[in-house]
């Protein structure tokens, strides 16, 4: 996998489009002078944590005894599971944060950005080739800088697409993310039978 398609996956992974109406129902009930304050904070802690996982992805496969086909099918069963749920959305909002409450973290960076189809990928790539963390790196904050982008102008990019010009965005990453995460999934199986043939 080269940068430009790593990316790629992350950013669809990351689904900032379909994160468009989470984060302004949240920053809604936020002080508009806190907003950006707390948009930015938000997203460098989803940075870091992404970047935690990338750098220490081989240390916590050891440390679990974990293969790296396990990885691949896990994170694709849970790419799987969110896709379906970018495709089919189920009613609610966020859970756990009341009106007004400032998020720290949760759930802005972690689910929301960081959550854990991009930490199982970012461990996989890592594992794959880890002579090529640079590539891996570049491709994670080129991801992020695009997602951040169009966070940061929310409200332009939902009044430019409008409620059903996003559900159409959304529902066509998911079946985006649906095929790389049956690509993952295959891969892992094809991984593990070869290591066992072997």
């Amino acid at each position: 996998m080269d940068i430009f398609s790593a990316a790629v996956m992350l950013f669809l992974i990351m689904d900032p489009l379909g994160n468009l109406p989470i984060f302004a129902s949240i920053l809604r009930h936020i002080d508009p002078k806190k907003r950006r304050r707390v948009l930015i904070r938000e997203l460098l802690f989803a940075l870091a944590i992404m970047l935690l996982f990338l750098y220490a992805g081989e240390a916590i496969l050891n440390f679990l005894n974990l293969r790296s086909e396990s990885v691949s099918i896990a994170g694709g069963i849970i790419l799987f599971l969110i896709a379906i749920k970018m495709i089919f959305p189920q009613p609610g909002g966020v859970v756990g944060l009341a009106a007004g409450e400032e998020p720290f973290i949760v759930p802005m960076a972690i689910p929301l950005m960081a959550g854990p189809s991009i930490l199982a990928a970012l461990i996989l790539l890592a594992h794959t080739d880890s002579s090529r963390m640079t590539d891996w790196t570049i491709a994670l904050v080129s991801a992020w800088g695009l997602s951040s982008i169009i966070l940061m102008f929310y409200k332009v990019f939902t009044r430019l697409l409008g409620e059903k010009g996003l559900t159409a965005v959304e529902r066509l990453m998911g079946m985006v993310l649906v095929m790389i995460s049956v690509q993952m999934f295959l891969d892992g199986i094809s991984n593990y039978m070869n290591s066992v043939a072997q």
